[in-house]
C-alpha cells in the first residue's frame, strides 16, 4: 500500500505555491495525498512566522501529532517554511519527535531530505541556498489557476518583518524558465497564472546584464511583454507589489497587455510618513497616492487591494486617523488588516514605544469597520453590468451554483453546471452586490 501524506499550509500566497511544489515532489516519490493529517505517514506543516498567532497554531498541532508519534514511531513530522526557518534547531529541542525542519529555501530538495530521514537521520535544513530551478510538478489545488514563482526572497528591511530572515535574499528566476513553465501549465488546460514574488517588483535586479545606460536588461516589466503570448493562458495576475519600485512604465504595460487583469496589490502599510519612515518602507503617503492616481489614469475601473498594519510602536492616535484619511481617499476594494505583532529578529520587536494589545485591537476595528464601508461602496459599481468570470469551481454553500472570479478579482456566484463550465469564462450580469463578493446570472451565449 502507498504511503500517505498530508499537507497543512500556513501564511501567504508564497507558502501555498511551496505546498504545491512539495505536493507534487511527494507524490513522484509514490506518497498519496490524504485529507486530514490523521489519516496520513507523512506530516507537512508549511509555517507562517508573519504574526505569532499563526506560529502558536503550529505549534498546537504539532503537540497533537507529537502525542501520535510517541504511540505510531513509523510517523514522519515535518516542519516547513517560515517558522522552521526562524527556530531551527531550537524546533527540535521544543518538539524533539520532529524528523525535519526545512526552510522555504529548501522546498525543491524535499525528496533528498526525506530520504536522508528514512535512513534515520534527524534533519534540519535552514542554511542559504541557491534556490535551483524547479522541475517538479506541483499537485495543484485548481484546475484552472495557478501559481508561477518569478522570484524568490526579499532585499528590504523593514523594521517589523521577518521575512528577509527566513526566506533570504532576492533570487530572480530566469525569463525562458517562468516563460516554459506558463507555456506547460497552458497545455495542461490551466487559463490564469498568478504571477508570485514577496517582492515582484525587484524580479531580474539579480539578474546579470545591463542596458548601455546602466538600467536593468530583465525588468518585471520586461518579463510581462516575454510571457504575455504564451498558448492557452488567458489571465495573468501578480503579488506582491513594493510602492518603492511600482513604476508608470509597469501600469503602462498592465493597461497594454489584454491578458493582465486589472487588479493591483500594493500594500501601503501605513497612512502616515513618520511611521512609514519608522517602518523603512522607503516611500510616503504622497507617493503612494500618485501611484493609484496613475492607475486609475490608465485603468479607471481598476480594483486595488493592500495590507495595512495598526498599532505600530509609537503609533499615535493622530498617525492613526492618518491611515484611515487614506482608506476613505482611495477606497479599496479589498484590505487586509492587522495589528502590529513583535517578531523575534525585528528592529520594532525590541523599541521601547510598544502599545497597549486594547489599543491596538480598538484600532484594528475601528479600522476594518471603514474597510467593509469603503468596500460595499466600491461593490455598488458592479450592479447591472455585465463581468467576464472564470468559473474555477462549485460554490461549497450551494451546489446548485459555480463560483469564479472577475478580472478584478471579485468573487463571483451565480446558478450554472460545474461539469460544463469549469475553466470557462463566461458573461455574468449582476444581480446582487456584496462587500466582497457579487451574484449574478450567466447570459447567453456563454462562452465570453
Amino acid at each position: 500500500m502507498n504511503r500517505r501524506y498530508h499537507i497543512t499550509t500556513f501564511g501567504c500566497q508564497m507558502n501555498k505555491a511551496d505546498s504545491e511544489r512539495m505536493a507534487g515532489i511527494l507524490e513522484e516519490m509514490g506518497f498519496e495525498w490524504v485529507d486530514t493529517p490523521d489519516g496520513a505517514d507523512l506530516i507537512l506543516y508549511n509555517t507562517c512566522t508573519i504574526r505569532d498567532n499563526a506560529e502558536q497554531k503550529v505549534y498546537s498541532y504539532l503537540g497533537k501529532q507529537a502525542k501520535r508519534k510517541q504511540e505510531q514511531p513509523d510517523l514522519t513530522l515535518v516542519v516547513a517554511g517560515c517558522v522552521a526557518q526562524q527556530e531551527g534547531e531550537a524546533l527540535l529541542r521544543r518538539v524533539p519527535e520532529l524528523d525535519l525542519v526545512m526552510g522555504p529555501q529548501h522546498a525543491n530538495r524535499l525528496r533528498d531530505l526525506i530520504e536522508q530521514v528514512e535512513q534515520g537521520n534527524q534533519v534540519v535544513a535552514t542554511e542559504p541556498v541557491h534556490i535551483f530551478e524547479d522541475i517538479t510538478r506541483p499537485r495543484r489545488d485548481s484546475e484552472v489557476t495557478a501559481w508561477v514563482n518569478v522570484i524568490y526572497g526579499c532585499n528590504e528591511r523593514c523594521t517589523y518583518c521577518v521575512v528577509p530572515n527566513v526566506r533570504g535574499i532576492e533570487q530572480s528566476r530566469m525569463p525562458a524558465a517562468i516563460r516554459a513553465e506558463m507555456e506547460e501549465l497552458g497545455r495542461q488546460g490551466f487559463r490564469e497564472v498568478t504571477l508570485l514574488g514577496q517582492n515582484i517588483d525587484a524580479y531580474g535586479r539579480d539578474i546579470p546584464g545591463s542596458k548601455p545606460d546602466g538600467s536593468h536588461l530583465h525588468t518585471f516589466t520586461d518579463l510581462l511583454y516575454h510571457v504575455h503570448d504564451v498558448a492557452g493562458i488567458e489571465r495573468i495576475r501578480f503579488a506582491t507589489s513594493h510602492p518603492r519600485y511600482f513604476t508608470e512604465r509597469l501600469i503602462r504595460a498592465c493597461a497594454e497587455l489584454p491578458k493582465v487583469c486589472e487588479h493591483f496589490h500594493i500594500p501601503f502599510q501605513s497612512g502616515d510618513n513618520d511611521v512609514l519612515k519608522a517602518m523603512a518602507r522607503g516611500y510616503t503617503r504622497e507617493k503612494y497616492l500618485r501611484i493609484i492616481d496613475t492607475i486609475r489614469r490608465y485603468m479607471p475601473d481598476a480594483a486595488i487591494s493592500a495590507d495595512a498594519i495598526v498599532g505600530f510602536p509609537g503609533e499615535t492616535e493622530e498617525q492613526f486617523e492618518n491611515t484611515l484619511r487614506l482608506v476613505e481617499t482611495v477606497g479599496f476594494d479589498q484590505l487586509n488588516t492587522a495589528a502590529y505583532s513583535p517578531r523575534p529578529g525585528t528592529p520594532a520587536a525590541v523599541w521601547d514605544s510598544q502599545l497597549a494589545d486594547a489599543v491596538k485591537s480598538d484600532r484594528l476595528q475601528r479600522l476594518n469597520h471603514l474597510v467593509a464601508t469603503k468596500a460595499a461602496e466600491r461593490s455598488q459599481r458592479y450592479q447591472d453590468r455585465i463581468e467576464d468570470v472564470l468559473v474555477e469551481d462549485q460554490n461549497p454553500k450551494n451546489s446548485n451554483q459555480v463560483m469564479g472570479r472577475t478580472r478584478s478579482n471579485r468573487l463571483t456566484f451565480f446558478p450554472g453546471d460545474i461539469t460544463a463550465l469549469k475553466g470557462q469564462r463566461v458573461a455574468v450580469k449582476i444581480t446582487d452586490v456584496r462587500a466582497f463578493s457579487l451574484t449574478g446570472e450567466m447570459l447567453e451565449p456563454a462562452l465570453v
